[in-house]
């Protein structure tokens, strides 16, 4: 499945946290196996799954709250955590955490116009925005023209099948610039792949001297972008 996903062009993949003792050795264990993908753990909710990740050896997170203590300690370990965001409150209150990056979720209930409706009301000024949370291949096109910047694709129940893999490669063969990428979430056994996809610019990440996070969501985090204007 990953090297399907990878064949495809993507990049990124997400396991998502589950309180499990072998979860992190598992974890480590794909990220050995697959020195070409760029791994984050999802789902990162609490002081426990931070600590998890960090064990795992992931450099990034997704979470699906805005949690500032939980920033804070990742931070403090070295990890980009991504906080989950849906209102203008807790957008505006991540910008005032630093955080340069966010997601927003759910995503599909709040549909493709939701996050461009904001750049208004808040004066302008919006982070790089990962959207997430029941978007399918179908919705790669529609939200990255509404203005997100990148989207975090869920296997589901059937995992990336052929079939599923074959409309990804489609949506990817349509978008008007080569390069994309992906990331990933749980099932039971093994850590099993979600997908994030979008489009990405032809620098992955932020100079060298963001490496280095002071300050939550410091850390550039090489996640795949809608082309240019």
């Amino acid at each position: 499945m990953l090297e399907r996903l990878h064949a495809l062009g993507l990049q990124h993949v997400e396991i998502a946290w589950r309180s499990s003792s072998s979860w992190s050795g598992q974890c480590r264990e794909l990220i050995a196996s697959f020195p070409a993908l760029r791994f984050g753990a999802a789902s990162i909710g609490s002081s426990e799954a931070v600590l998890a990740a960090k064990e795992a050896g992931f450099r990034y997170a997704m979470a699906p709250i805005l949690e500032p203590a939980l920033l804070r300690q990742a931070n403090a370990l070295g990890i980009i955590l991504v906080p989950g965001v849906m209102t203008p409150t807790e957008i505006h209150q991540a910008k005032t955490l630093g955080c340069r990056l966010v997601k927003l979720f759910p995503a599909a209930a709040l549909g493709a116009s939701y996050w461009a409706g904001l750049r208004e009301p808040l004066a302008g000024t919006l982070p790089f925005c990962v959207a997430a949370g029941g978007l399918v291949a179908v919705d790669v096109r529609p939200w990255l023209d509404a203005g997100v910047d990148a989207i975090a694709l869920g296997a589901g129940r059937q995992g990336w099948s052929a079939v599923s893999c074959g409309g990804l490669a489609q949506v990817l063969e349509d978008l008007p610039r080569p390069g994309a990428s992906s990331g990933m979430g749980t099932g039971t056994g093994m850590p099993t792949p979600k997908a994030a996809t979008s489009r990405k610019l032809p620098n992955e990440s932020l100079p060298p001297d963001e490496e280095t996070p002071s300050q939550p969501n410091r850390m550039a985090l090489p996640w795949p972008m809608r082309p240019p204007p």
